[in-house]
C-alpha cells in the first residue's frame, strides 16, 4: 500500500495522510501490550505512516519512552521517515491526579528537554500544549515555543483544542502550523466556526477521536465491562441511555459499511478523509490488526451520495452526550 501525503498548513511537513496516534499503547484505555505496541508502530512505519503523536503526560512519559524504544529499535530509513508530534503541560500527580495546565515559558522550555530525552531524538516535529493554561496568555506560550524552533529543537509550532479567537492572536505571534482537535461524523463541533478559522490562516487539522474512542468502531458492544482506569467507563457517550443511543447510530453506519464492502471504521475513517485535504486523521490503533483495518480506510472512495447518506445517518449533534465529562470540558478552550 502507497500511502498519500497531506501538508500540515502552509508552515509545516509534509506528513503521510493518516498519522498514528499512541496515547491508548500507555494509558486510559485499559490494559495495553507493550511487545504489541511497538509492533505496531513499526508495522505503521513500515506502511507508510510518518506522523507519530504523543504526550509527554501520557502514562507520565511512559508513551515517549515507547515511541523511543520503538523507533531505536526500527530501520535506519523507518526511523528517519518518522515525524513526532508532542502535547505538553499538563500537570500530574503520582496518583495520576489532573492538576491543570502549565503554558509559562519556562515550563514550555522543560516539558521539551524531558520530551527529547524520552524520545531520543534532537528535535520536536510539532510542539503544542494540550490544553491552554488560563493563567498565561497564549502569545507567552506559543513565543517559548517559537524560541525552541529558532534553537532547532522544535521544527513547527502546533495548536490544540483551542477555540477561534486564540487560533488568531496564536497565528499573530508566529506561524503555526496544525491544530489538533477532535473531529468525527459523531463530533463535528468545529465546523462552524474553527475549521473556517483554520483555512482562512492556512493552518490544517490533525484530528484525533475519529472513531470517538472506540465508539463508532463497529467493534464496541454495549455490554462491554470497563475497568475503572478506562478513560471511558467515565465517559458521558459511554454511559446508559447515552451508549444506547449512540450505538444505533453505529448500527446505521454499518448498513451504509456493508453496502460497501468495508467496515464501520473504514467508512468513518474515511469520511473524516474526505472533509478535505488539510485533515489528517490520527488512527488509535494499540494493536497490528486495528491499524491494518483503519489503513484500509485509504482504499474507500466516497462519491457524493455516499457522504449524503453518511450524514444522514449520523446527523450532526446527533450523539448523546459530551464528549468530556463536565469538568474536563471547563478547560476546553474549544468550546468556550
Amino acid at each position: 500500500m502507497t500511502i498519500p501525503t497531506r501538508t500540515l498548513g502552509t508552515t509545516g511537513p509534509q506528513v503521510s495522510a493518516l498519522g498514528l496516534g499512541c496515547m491508548g499503547m500507555s494509558a486510559l484505555y485499559g490494559d495495553a501490550d507493550r511487545a504489541e505496541s511497538v509492533a505496531t508502530v513499526h508495522a505503521a512505519l513500515e506502511a507508510g505512516v510518518t506522523l507519530l503523536d504523543t504526550g509527554d503526560f501520557y502514562a507520565m512519559g511512559h508513551n515517549e519512552m515507547l515511541i523511543g524504544e520503538a523507533l531505536r529499535a526500527a530501520p535506519a530509513a523507518r526511523r528517519e521517515q518518522a515525524l513526532t508530534s508532542v502535547k505538553f503541560g499538563a500537570l500530574r500527580g503520582p496518583g495520576g491526579e489532573w492538576f491543570g495546565y502549565d503554558g509559562r515559558p519556562a515550563a514550555v522550555k522543560n516539558f521539551a528537554a524531558y520530551s527529547l530525552q524520552r524520545l531520543g531524538v534532537d528535535h520536536i516535529d510539532v510542539y503544542r500544549i494540550a490544553r491552554v493554561d488560563p493563567d498565561v496568555p497564549i502569545e507567552e506560550t506559543v513565543g517559548a515555543i517559537a524560541e525552541l524552533v529558532e534553537q532547532g529543537y522544535v521544527r513547527h509550532i502546533g495548536l490544540s483544542e483551542v477555540g477561534a479567537d486564540t487560533i488568531r492572536r496564536a497565528a499573530a505571534t508566529a506561524p503555526i502550523a496544525d491544530l489538533q482537535i477532535e473531529y468525527a461524523i459523531i463530533t463535528r463541533g468545529i465546523e462552524a466556526e474553527i475549521l473556517p478559522t483554520t483555512r482562512e490562516l492556512g493552518i490544517s487539522i490533525t484530528a484525533y477521536g475519529v472513531l470517538s474512542r472506540g465508539l463508532i468502531s463497529g467493534h464496541f458492544a454495549a455490554d462491554r465491562q470497563l475497568a475503572a482506569t478506562d478513560y471511558r467507563a467515565h465517559s458521558p457517550r459511554f454511559q446508559g441511555e447515552n451508549l444506547t443511543h449512540n450505538l444505533t447510530l453505529v448500527e446505521s453506519l454499518r448498513k451504509i459499511a456493508e453496502q460497501k464492502g468495508v467496515s464501520v471504521a473504514q467508512i468513518a475513517i474515511a469520511w473524516v478523509l474526505a472533509q478535505g485535504e488539510d485533515i489528517v486523521p490520527l488512527i488509535g490503533a494499540r494493536t497490528r490488526e486495528r491499524l491494518s483495518e483503519s489503513l484500509g480506510a485509504l482504499d474507500v472512495v466516497l462519491d457524493a451520495a455516499d457522504l449524503t447518506a453518511i450524514e444522514a445517518a449520523v446527523p450532526a449533534d446527533a450523539a448523546a452526550g459530551g464528549r468530556y465529562p463536565t469538568a474536563a470540558m471547563a478547560h476546553l478552550d474549544s468550546e468556550r
